[in-house]
């Protein structure tokens, strides 16, 4: 065996197992973070100041904070990698849903970065799902990067990488988490303009 014959072959061996290591890593970094949690929750803003509704453009990745109906916040967005082809039907479908829901509860020690809860799926979205012989899929939630990966800032939004869920920045989940009560109502659209 050549010399260039020898490091070609160790390189179609080494390489992936570097890169199946690294996996392995990231993979086991990603649950150990996950059980540790993300820090303690911000307080909530005073009522003057929270919003009162919350619309979703799917179109052009953006969520939207209104208070009686003025636009407070705007923030881009990831979502499920099918978030474009319609509203969620069944879990699995990576697909982000459509409709008015409410935030119902928040979890301040999910595996991301804070989370609060959308209400989906209601009596509709079960009971189509029911006709369907398929589950209709929960735990939708806006929600900030998955713990110990918040250094990753905005450039999680070069990817729909969520099961159906709606992703923001670290950063911005405190500011959504302390401007959002719990019972806010969150209509999500295909397309939606301010």
């Amino acid at each position: 065996m050549t010399g260039a014959s020898s490091l070609r072959y160790r390189s179609l061996i080494l390489v992936p197992a570097a890169l199946a290591c690294l996996a392995l890593g990231a993979f086991g970094y990603t649950k150990v973070m996950a059980r540790i949690g993300s820090g303690a929750a911000p307080a909530a803003a005073p009522a003057e100041h929270q919003a009162d509704s919350i619309v979703v453009s799917k179109q052009d990745k953006r969520l939207y904070l209104l208070r009686g109906g003025a636009v407070l916040r705007t923030y881009a967005i990831s979502m499920g990698s099918q978030w474009d082809q319609g509203h969620k039907q069944r879990e699995g479908d990576e697909r982000t849903p459509e409709g008015r829901y409410l935030i119902d509860w928040r979890n301040p020690r999910s595996m991301a970065h804070l989370s609060l809860h959308i209400s989906y799926p209601d009596a509709d979205d079960s009971a189509w799902a029911a006709s369907a012989g398929v589950s209709p899929g929960g735990n939708i939630m806006i929600h900030g990067l998955p713990n110990g990966w918040g250094a990753l800032g905005g450039l999680h939004r070069m990817v729909d990488w969520t099961d159906g869920c709606i992703a923001v920045t670290n950063a911005e989940m405190r500011e959504i988490w302390s401007l959002t009560p719990d019972g806010t109502p969150i209509t999500i659209h295909a397309t939606w303009t301010p």
